[in-house]
């Protein structure tokens, strides 16, 4: 039954044998990466694991992304205050998925919380938002234990918002759809930092595409390349990479996808052929500074998988409304 309130919901439709990223938090350990004055990415010891942010400026501080639960969300404040005395302000949630917000309500009430207003209108359904991540927990209960209620966003824009920390302004943008309706993007113009939460990961990791299809997401990257000078990214998965390097890596893989699974549906293909079928392309490989293990290398291959899913759905959607 679909909820009326929801403006949109995460396909729940998964390839046969899909193992999803591992986000469960044990043993997550967060460190501080200094990328300039009162800039520190928060990198997790475990990719492709959550990872947060912090920026400060000469009155108050400002944290990227809340944790996917309220351990989480202590360890992230109590590095806040080995950073800063500066009062910490502002909470940024670059989506609204649950990893990323579940540990919004362990923040202080004073703690401002902002985000897109797609990314608020999306956090509606707790109950269906704790299935769809716990997929990624590998069958730990305990973990969401704490998480009974979803604070949403104080503070919602539409397009841009800025935030002065002292000193130091931050900018908030929204430049259209992409891994959920609502990617928020956090960038530090000083050192041209942005922490870019699911939509864009480090070159040679794939997207997820987990409402919608590759078109929407290829426009919403050219307007990021349009609008931002981004020597680094923050993925909220995975590690750090290359701004220009990353967001040309993602935009030929989105093309690639959409062709290919665009010739196997005209072509008659089934989903399961087209699965079948569908070669991982070259382009998707480990970045350098992500450890090869069997299960890392697996995951380019369930992800593949599940974008070439989303995408054939897709197109099925566009065959059936033409009809």
């Amino acid at each position: 039954m679909t909820n009326p309130h929801h403006s949109s919901r995460e396909l729940a439709e998964r390839p046969r044998d899909y193992l999803g990223p591992n986000l469960n938090p044990n043993g997550l350990v967060l460190t501080p990466h200094r990328l300039g004055e009162g800039v520190y990415a928060l990198m997790a010891n475990m990719a492709p694991k959550d990872n947060n942010g912090v920026i400060i400026g000469e009155k108050y501080a400002l944290v990227i992304d809340a944790g996917i639960n309220g351990a989480i969300s202590r360890q992230i404040q109590d590095l806040v205050r080995q950073l800063t005395d500066k009062p910490l302000r502002y909470l940024v949630n670059t989506t609204y998925h649950g990893d990323h917000t579940f540990g919004n309500a362990a923040f202080p009430e004073e703690v401002t919380v902002i985000s897109s207003r797609q990314n608020k209108a999306s956090m509606r359904d707790l109950d269906y938002e704790k299935k769809m991540r716990f997929g990624n927990l590998r069958g730990d209960q305990d973990v969401l234990a704490d998480v009974t209620v979803w604070r949403r966003p104080d503070v919602v824009f539409e397009h841009f918002c800025a935030i002065d920390l002292g000193n130091k302004v931050v900018e908030l943008w929204h430049f259209g759809p992409g891994n959920a309706p609502g990617d928020t993007i956090v960038y530090e113009p000083e050192n041209k930092v942005a922490w870019t939460g699911n939509f864009l990961m480090a070159a040679g990791l794939p997207a997820m595409l987990l409402e919608g299809g590759p078109g929407p997401y290829i426009e919403t990257l050219k307007a990021t390349q349009a609008q931002l000078s981004i020597n680094t990214i923050v993925p909220g998965h995975g590690p750090m990479g290359e701004g220009k390097g990353s967001l040309e890596h993602f935009l030929a893989y989105m093309q690639s996808l959409q062709e290919q699974v665009g010739k196997a549906f005209a072509s008659g293909w089934s989903l399961e052929e087209t699965l079948e079928r569908a070669a991982q392309p070259a382009l998707l490989s480990l970045p350098a500074s992500m450890p090869v293990t069997p299960e890392s290398e697996a995951l380019l291959v369930h992800l593949h998988r599940l974008n070439v899913l989303a995408t054939y759905r897709e197109f099925e959607k566009g065959s059936s409304q033409k009809a």
